[in-house]
């Protein structure tokens, strides 16, 4: 897919929820505003989320004895945010409140 059917494709998501998974392991959570001819995306509303640290993770999976054990992430508002298109990994959009979400790139 080149730049401009990127940018015609993300073009249908304006007004909704995406979660923007990067290559720096972060997550934003927030309504699309826009994007570009180099797919960088603009989001409103925005909250940037962080795994633990590797080490808290394997503790918590030892501490439970579970593999698939719940780990808190860290996150904080950010608001108006510009993902530069490089560095985007995967974007989920999110069509319910219920959890639902479904992957898109």
């Amino acid at each position: 897919m080149d730049n401009a059917e990127a940018s015609f494709y993300l073009s249908q998501f304006i007004g909704k929820n995406l979660r923007i998974h990067t290559s720096d392991n972060r997550v934003f959570g927030g309504q699309m505003k826009c994007t570009d001819k180099d797919r960088n995306i603009i989001l409103a509303l925005t909250y940037e989320y962080r795994a633990p640290p590797e080490a808290e993770i394997k503790k918590a999976v030892v501490d439970s004895g579970n593999p698939s054990t719940a780990v808190t992430w860290d996150s904080r508002y950010v608001g108006l945010v510009v993902v530069p298109g490089a560095h985007i990994r995967k974007i989920e959009f999110e069509e319910t409140g219920f959890g639902k979400s479904r992957v898109i790139l």
